[in-house]
């Protein structure tokens, strides 16, 4: 007898475990379902308070394309001003403090809510093995996830850099988890024509970009749910 009460004990402990598994899982699956939902709506806040934006910039012409459409924004509805570079990238961070000093004035970089300038860790660097990769990445993804809770973006612009990724990433799961929501806006470089870099293409199967902008028709033929905006440079 009471071999069989506890082998009953034991079923019973198992089904209510099991049960639990599919509770969490089923309350997780309907929220994603209702971020990805929202997140398809345009952002529209009535505020009249400024939203904290963090800006992802990449080597070469993502940083030059990114700042261009920084110059056509209402900057000051977007504001404090977050910029990241990889750390291995310092020239976009120097074109972003000359962006800001042509802005706002080298006197007004010291007012409240002002610029700030940050770097972080590649995932993977060119040329680096996929072996060392996967240490590279872990370090990337810990120091992401430092960087966005200390940040706490209203809104993230990206426009193509790999360093986006793990960001976004983030984002999306504390937008799930009720932490914070952030928008995500992903602008498409100019240079893509036929097809969606990596990791514009990871943002766009995914749902995670909350907005996705081409440049070219035609990639909005193939790729529906995203904007064409036109040629912004």
């Amino acid at each position: 007898m009471e071999k069989g009460d506890f082998c009953i004990s034991t079923m019973a402990s198992s089904n209510i475990a099991v049960l639990l598994t599919i509770g969490v899982i089923t309350v997780l699956v309907i929220r994603i379902i209702y971020v990805i939902n929202r997140s398809r709506k345009p952002l529209h806040s009535k505020s009249p308070r400024s939203l904290s934006t963090l800006i992802v910039l990449g080597s070469g012409g993502h940083t030059a394309e990114l700042l261009n459409l920084l110059y056509v924004l209402q900057t000051e509805r977007f504001k404090p001003r977050y910029y990241i570079a990889a750390a291995t990238d310092n020239m976009s961070l120097q074109k972003a403090h000359v962006f800001e000093d042509s802005l706002l004035g080298k006197e007004a970089l010291k007012e409240v809510g002002g610029p700030e300038f940050m770097q972080i860790y590649r995932s993977r660097e060119v040329g680096q093995s996929y072996i060392t990769s996967v240490g590279t990445t872990l370090v990337a993804i810990a120091h992401a996830l430092w960087l966005m809770i200390k940040i706490r973006p209203q809104v993230i612009l990206c426009n193509g850099p790999g360093t986006c990724i793990p960001l976004c990433v983030i984002a999306f799961l504390f937008k799930v988890l009720g932490i914070r929501w952030s928008s995500i806006f992903y602008v498409e470089s100019i240079a893509r024509v036929r097809k969606l870099s990596l990791s514009g293409l990871l943002l766009y199967k995914l749902h995670m970009a909350d907005q996705l902008f081409v440049q070219w028709p035609q990639l909005k033929e193939k790729y529906p749910r995203a904007h064409y905006v036109g040629r912004l440079m």
